[in-house]
């Protein structure tokens, strides 16, 4: 059983001492724990596709502590890369290095990003690597580019605009162009309304019967006016 002596809790002589040292091992500690959190994380959301390695820098030799998604066939337990050497020889090396060419063993080409975890005093204490396979992505990324490419005899001709060529946007576009100008659709110069009439013949709005009759009764012209200044050349 253990007796009260009567004094503080501040003032106990039977508490153990603890090194200065020994709070702040126990936070790096803590550190390089959460991080080994992160890392479980983030291997786990991308599996098969990016490895995710974490260095524990205060032990070179025996550096790497998680590995997840191993792609490069390293082990837990392996050394330091040169990154991590790096770090720990110099503080004030840059915390990220972030989407650098890098390469697995076999050969496969990745894209890396190496981020440097810093104690309270200022020494890196940890390092978070993620190793993105793009070996897999580039047959993916070249499919995707035949997908969307048009074929060649087509390549930079307009065959048809994928739009609603109701009464309402042709309205929408005469008014547009006309305040544009600074007046009225009726007020527009006769150079004025044949440019705006060639712009609508080109954007494809001739293709309904009715077009040409309402752009006339908003431009006040008759019909064939309309068609007249779709052949002629501006001026």
């Amino acid at each position: 059983m253990t007796h009260s002596t009567g004094r503080p809790d501040d003032e106990r002589t039977d508490q153990p001492a603890v090194p200065a040292d020994e709070g702040s091992v126990a936070e790096d500690e803590h550190l390089v724990r959460e991080a080994e959190r992160i890392a479980v994380a983030v291997g786990r959301m991308f599996p098969g596709l990016c490895e995710v390695v974490l260095h524990d820098l205060r032990r070179p030799d025996n550096a790497i502590r998680t590995i997840e998604n191993n792609l490069s066939g390293r082990q837990v337990g392996d050394s330091a890369t040169e990154l991590g050497l790096r770090r720990i020889a110099d503080p004030d090396y840059p915390s990220v290095i972030q989407n650098y060419s890098n390469q697995f063993p076999d050969g496969r080409p990745a894209k890396s990003t190496s981020i440097g975890i810093k104690n309270a005093e200022g020494r890196y204490v940890a390092a978070l690597c993620l190793n993105l396979d793009v070996s897999t992505l580039s047959p993916l990324a070249l499919t995707l580019a035949n997908l969307v490419a048009p074929d060649a005899e087509h390549r930079g001709e307009t065959t048809e605009t994928l739009r609603d060529r109701s009464g309402r946007e042709l309205r929408s576009a005469i008014d547009s162009f006309a305040a544009q100008h600074s007046t009225t659709p009726r007020g527009l110069t006769r150079d004025r309304k044949r440019e705006l009439v060639r712009r609508l013949h080109n954007e494809g709005f001739f293709e309904t019967r009715s077009s040409a009759q309402l752009i006339a009764g908003q431009l006040g012209v008759s019909r064939a006016t309309v068609y007249n200044y779709t052949k002629q050349p501006d001026r």
